[in-house]
C-alpha cells in the first residue's frame, strides 16, 4: 500500500520538492519486490518481457492503466508511469533495456506525485533494478520522453478534479476548449513533432506564431497565426480531422491576416481587441536551450574516507570510459542530469547520489526548471544515456 493513503488537502506538487528522492531509497529491496509482485499493473505477463510502450495513471494511489488509444495525451493535473522496454544488442547479446518515466502534471497534487515516485520504485524493483528513471516535468519534457510520442498533447483538468476532457458538463451543455498547437522544440521529437496543449479559452490565450483550434461545439475553428510554420497548418489539419472523426461538424479555417479572423477572437471574449492587434503568450513547454551549458562529468566518491563530489572532466573529453564501476557519477550534459551508478558503488555513494542532484539542479538558477534528471545502473544503459555522453 502507498505510503500516502489517507490524505485528504491535495497540495500541487512543487518540482523543486521533487519526488524522486524516494527512488533508490533504503527501503529493503525484498520488502519492494513482494510489494511489485502484488501490483495488478506490473503482473500482465508483458511488463518486462515484451518489448513496448506502457502507461499507467495514478488514480486514488492506484496505478491504472491508460488506454492506449489515449497514448500521447496527459492531463496537467495528474500523475503517470510511462515504461518504454527496448530490445538492443544482437544474437547472445541481445537483452532488453527499460526506461521508466514519471510524468508529474503542473497541477498534480503532492500526494499523486509521491504515489507515482513510490510506483516507479517498485516498478523498477518489479525489473529487478535494471530501468532506468526519469522524472519528467510538463513544461520541460526531456529529449528521451519527446521521443516516444510525435504528438504530445497536453490537457487540463485532471482525475483528482474529476474533470476527464470530455466535450459536455454535468448538465449535457457543450464547454469550449481551445488548443494551441506548435511544432515540438526537442531535437529528438523528430522533424514533424508537435505539442498540442489545451489552453485557457481566451483571446489573451493566442500567438501569432502558432495554430490554434478552437471547438465551440457545433463548429470547430482553426486560427493561423501570421508567423506559424506551415508543417504548423498541416498538423493541426490532421488534428481537427481527429476531431471531425467523433463527431460530424463543420470546420473554417482562418488566417490572422483575414479580417474574418476576428470571430474567433470575439468567441474567446476579446470583442474589444482590435483587428491589427499582436498576440503574444509564452508558449507553455520551455523551447530549445541555443547556450546549452558546458558538458561536466562528476564522481561521488568515498575512497578517500570521506564523501566527495568533484569533477572529472568537461566537454567533448569525457568518454565511456571515464565511468568507474566502484563510484556514482552525474554527468550534466548542457540540458539535462543524469545519475551514472556503478555496481560496485558503495551503500553511501548510492544514498547520496539524489540530494547532491536536487543541490546540484537548484544551483543552476534558472535553467533548473528546464532541466530534466534520470538515474541509470552500470549495464542498464539505453540509447539515450550514451547518446548524452558522446554528444
Amino acid at each position: 500500500m502507498p505510503p500516502h493513503e489517507g490524505l485528504v488537502h491535495p497540495t500541487e506538487y512543487d518540482w523543486r520538492d521533487s519526488n524522486v528522492a524516494l527512488v533508490n531509497s533504503d527501503i529493503d529491496h525484498k520488502v519492494k519486490y513482494q510489494s511489485a509482485a502484488t501490483e495488478p499493473a506490473w503482473n500482465t505477463g508483458s511488463i518486462g518481457t515484451t518489448p513496448g510502450l506502457y502507461i499507467w495513471r495514478i488514480e486514488d494511489f492506484e496505478v491504472a492503466p491508460w488506454p492506449k488509444d489515449r497514448y500521447g495525451s496527459f492531463h496537467e493535473g495528474d500523475s503517470y508511469i510511462i515504461l518504454f522496454s527496448d530490445m538492443v544488442g544482437e544474437g547472445e547479446k541481445e537483452h532488453l533495456v527499460h526506461d521508466i518515466f514519471f510524468w508529474l502534471g503542473e497541477h498534480t497534487s503532492q500526494d499523486e506525485a509521491g504515489a507515482a515516485a513510490y510506483k516507479t520504485v517498485e516498478l523498477d524493483e518489479f525489473l529487478h533494478g535494471a530501468a532506468t528513471q526519469h522524472r519528467e516535468i510538463q513544461s520541460a519534457p526531456s529529449d528521451s520522453f519527446s521521443a516516444l510520442f510525435p504528438r504530445l498533447k497536453i490537457l487540463r483538468g485532471g482525475v483528482r478534479s474529476g474533470f476527464t476532457h470530455v466535450e459536455t458538463n454535468e448538465e449535457g451543455q457543450h464547454t469550449d476548449t481551445l488548443l494551441r498547437i506548435f511544432k515540438n522544440p526537442s531535437r529528438s521529437a523528430g522533424r514533424d513533432a508537435i505539442l498540442v496543449h489545451e489552453v485557457e479559452p481566451s483571446w489573451e490565450s493566442l500567438d501569432e506564431d502558432d495554430v490554434f483550434v478552437l471547438d465551440k461545439g457545433d463548429k470547430i475553428f482553426v486560427w493561423q497565426g501570421r508567423n506559424c510554420a506551415p508543417m504548423e497548418k498541416l498538423k493541426a489539419a490532421q488534428v481537427v480531422n481527429d476531431m471531425t472523426i467523433a463527431k460530424h461538424v463543420d470546420t473554417e479555417v482562418l488566417s490572422q491576416t483575414e479580417s474574418r479572423s476576428k470571430v474567433v477572437v470575439d468567441y474567446l471574449g476579446g470583442e474589444h481587441v482590435e483587428l491589427g492587434t499582436k498576440f503574444k503568450c509564452p508558449r507553455p513547454i520551455a523551447g530549445r536551450i541555443e547556450d546549452e551549458r558546458q558538458k561536466k562529468l562528476f564522481k561521488i566518491s568515498d575512497e578517500s574516507g570521506e564523501l566527495s563530489f568533484d569533477e572529472v572532466k568537461s566537454d567533448s573529453g569525457i568518454e565511456r570510459s571515464d565511468f568507474d564501476g566502484n563510484d556514482v557519477f552525474l554527468l550534466d550534459s548542457g540540458k539535462s542530469i543524469w545519475v551514472w551508478e556503478g555496481r560496485g558503488a558503495s551503500r553511501a555513494e548510492k544514498a547520496a547520489w539524489i540530494k547532491i542532484a536536487q543541490r546540484y539542479i537548484r544551483r543552476l538558477g534558472s535553467d533548473a526548471a528546464s532541466t530534466s534528471l534520470a538515474k541509470v545502473g552500470q549495464g542498464n544503459e539505453g540509447r539515450s544515456f550514451w547518446a548524452a555522453v558522446e554528444a
